[in-house]
């Protein structure tokens, strides 16, 4: 009797090893397209990996990440990023980080991370930052954050940062993600190629169509 509830549990440990272990990974990339034809087809979910042998310290190092952004936008901030495109080492290891800095009055607009939560720490200036939780409550989470406090924007949700202060402000995240993605929403909707259609702006946003074609024609430049 023994024996046989062990073989029971045996079983059932070797099924439940099995279904874990055939289990997508998460996405790390918009969408993955099938190709009929090898190819045409790319390795998808992460990058092809060196020969351990061949590794050298320099793929897991990045340099003057101290030093601030320049800052373009219109929108007053700038993202230096320290993902699996700077730092090849972090290929398979599921984690990034960014450099935000913020002009006076700078904003880093509503936006998303598909496939990463995000967790900011203030280094200098004094941030506003909130995040929207999903439909329906909809429901905004915000705090005025100063140097050396910590905020959490979870995984997908819509989120932004403000610097409310008079001076440059800098922040650090670290993101869940080799390669998080990210979705600025004004930048997304109206200066996606190919515009999307006005009629359907307008009715989304309750709005004349004029103030859709107006928001269309304005230069979407990325962060």
């Amino acid at each position: 009797m023994k024996n046989s509830k062990c073989c029971v549990v045996v079983v059932f440990l070797v099924l439940f090893c099995l279904c874990v272990s055939a289990t997508d990974p998460g996405s790390l990339q918009d969408f993955c397209v099938a190709a009929k034809n090898p190819n045409n087809a790319v390795f998808v979910n992460g990058l092809f990996c060196k020969d351990p042998k061949l590794a050298v310290a320099e793929d897991f190092y990045l340099a003057d990440f101290n030093k601030p952004g320049v800052i373009k936008s219109p929108v007053g901030s700038n993202v230096t990023q320290a993902n699996v495109a700077q730092i090849p080492g972090l290929n398979t290891l599921g984690i990034s980080m960014a450099r935000i800095d913020y002009a006076p009055m700078g904003l880093n607009p509503p936006h998303t991370h598909p496939r990463a939560t995000e967790i900011l720490v203030v280094l200098e200036g004094t941030l506003h930052v909130g995040f929207v939780t999903s439909n329906p409550e909809n429901k905004l989470f915000t705090k005025v954050l100063y140097k050396g406090d910590v905020f959490v924007f979870p995984v997908g949700l819509i989120h932004f940062q403000a610097n409310v202060g008079k001076t440059p402000a800098v922040a650090i995240a670290a993101l869940s993600s080799q390669n998080p993605g990210v979705i600025t929403i004004a930048n997304a909707v109206f200066g996606s190629k190919a515009p999307i259609n006005d009629d359907v702006l307008a009715k989304a946003f309750q709005v004349d169509k004029k103030v859709v074609d107006y928001l269309q024609s304005q230069f979407w430049m990325e962060n």
